[in-house]
């Protein structure tokens, strides 16, 4: 069916079940390798962890009468994204993007036990069908991955780490890759997926050069290729997520896999976004941090904007309880600001009332306020004596009768001058108890209509 660097891949009938499987061996060269025989069995039993949908299921593992060891996976229908490229060209975005989330579906889960893939490439990302006839990518090759949390690479076996500089494919490879395979973290396959995604949108590898030094030095030292240059009609953020994902420094790329997915997840369709949106739970849930990636905003396709999903959603939640906080607050606002229009157009058209000490009529009035004002003869400073209270004026309904004992005081039109007030007591009078309002009239019923004449004949049923 197929081969790689370090093995190759057969069909075969389980003699039991009676069922099409595909056995993976290694290759002689590797198999004559004692640390690499026991790698692939480690790292074998390692793949039946990842349960994924999107992970080529492994069923059993075995050695052959030689040692060597095999691997018994499931047989898949279909064919590898990069015959797909090589069929069709360059994909539609939205078709790339989906691909791409059910890799990083996959990843996740395998990342967040420690396992990292680093031969990420169009021919390990297998397109099948599912039973409805959508398409189902699987990732392959989980066998020769580097398990970083459990221990399987051996430090300082030089062996080990010279055999692995060919678990790899070089226009794949992260520049860290190239120079340590052993130093490595799920970060390198960030680049590998950004190499996968501008291959499936160009047609081609986004590094390339004439020999093995020449591509090396390209993907160690050479900026890498804007993607609307091979592409004019690609979106600016798609390119954006690409070159994220090229960065050199392992520290300037999406740190996860779910920061990549909830980069793409505008551009997916609907089913792509709810697995860009599983992707992120994944990584939540073994203990990773996820940061909404900030990039530029245009117009994508499936209907969606290129703001970051998780981002635009959080920004709606923020603000939808917005309108039912200030509503109330909008509503006093206006009322006060009508009342106060109103209070000062009928304080500047009405000629001036004579101000009298409180009365009971005018004691519940709200408007009403207590000022301190300096005696007859007193400085405003109130140096010459203590202050008194007076009685602010009040807009009454009607202008009140002037009282016996201060006759009022005249002021002309357009400029106002408080006079000397009459001296009041400090303490108001207590409130008049509110009317009560009177009762409402006794209902008086309409007279009933006669009864009929007639009696109406009932209907049978």
């Amino acid at each position: 069916l197929g081969a790689g660097g370090m093995g190759v891949v057969v069909a075969a009938v389980h003699v039991a079940l009676h069922e099409r499987v595909a056995l993976k061996f290694l290759l002689p060269e590797a198999a004559r390798n004692p640390e690499i025989v026991a790698r692939f069995a480690r790292e074998a039993r390692s793949a039946v962890r990842i349960k994924s949908e999107h992970v080529a299921r492994v069923i059993d593992v075995g050695e052959l009468q030689n040692g060597a060891p095999f691997m018994v996976m499931e047989y898949l229908h279909g064919t590898d994204l990069a015959q797909l490229v090589s069929t069709r060209g360059p994909l539609p975005v939205g078709e790339a993007v989906d691909y791409v989330l059910q890799a990083a579906d996959a990843l996740a889960e395998a990342h967040a036990l420690g396992i990292v893939h680093r031969d990420l490439k169009p021919a390990n990302l297998f397109v099948t069908r599912r039973a409805n006839g959508a398409p189902l990518v699987k990732v392959l090759d989980f066998g020769i991955s580097k398990v970083a949390l459990t221990g399987s690479s051996i430090a300082g076996d030089v062996a080990l780490t010279q055999a692995s500089a060919v678990m790899g494919s070089p226009l794949y490879m992260s520049p860290e890759q190239m120079r340590s395979a052993h130093d490595v973290d799920q970060r390198t396959d960030i680049w590998s997926l950004g190499i996968v995604l501008y291959e499936l949108l160009t047609g081609h590898a986004a590094f390339r050069g004439t020999s093995i030094t020449e591509l090396c030095a390209s993907v160690l030292q050479a900026p890498a290729p804007p993607l609307r240059a091979a592409r004019s009609d690609a979106p600016d953020e798609i390119g954006a997520v690409v070159a994220r994902c090229l960065e050199k420094q392992p520290e300037r790329r999406f740190q996860n896999v779910a920061e990549l997915a909830l980069a793409l997840a505008p551009f997916a369709s609907a089913e792509g976004r709810l697995l860009a949106e599983r992707t992120a739970s994944t990584i939540r849930a073994a203990g990773q941090a996820v940061s909404v990636p900030a990039l530029p905003v245009a117009t994508a396709p499936h209907g969606a904007t290129t703001t970051s999903w998780a981002d635009e959603a959080s920004r709606s939640r923020a603000a939808a309880p917005a309108p039912k906080r200030l509503w109330p607050l909008a509503i006093v606002g206006g009322v006060l600001a009508v009342a106060a229009g109103a209070a000062t157009a009928i304080l500047a058209t009405r000629p001036s009332a004579p101000e009298t000490a409180p009365s009971a009529a005018s004691a519940p009035s709200a408007a009403r306020a207590i000022e301190t004002a300096a005696p007859a003869g007193g400085s405003a400073s109130g140096a010459a004596g203590a202050p008194t209270p007076v009685v602010a004026p009040v807009v009454a309904p009607a202008d009140p009768a002037p009282s016996a004992s201060a006759p009022p005081h005249t002021k002309p039109e357009g400029k106002r001058t408080r006079p000397d007030a009459p001296r009041v007591d400090a303490t108001p009078p207590p409130p008049t108890p509110p009317t009560p309002p009177a009762p409402a009239p006794p209902r008086v019923d309409p007279p009933k209509p006669p009864p009929p004449t007639s009696k109406t004949p009932d209907v049978g049923f």
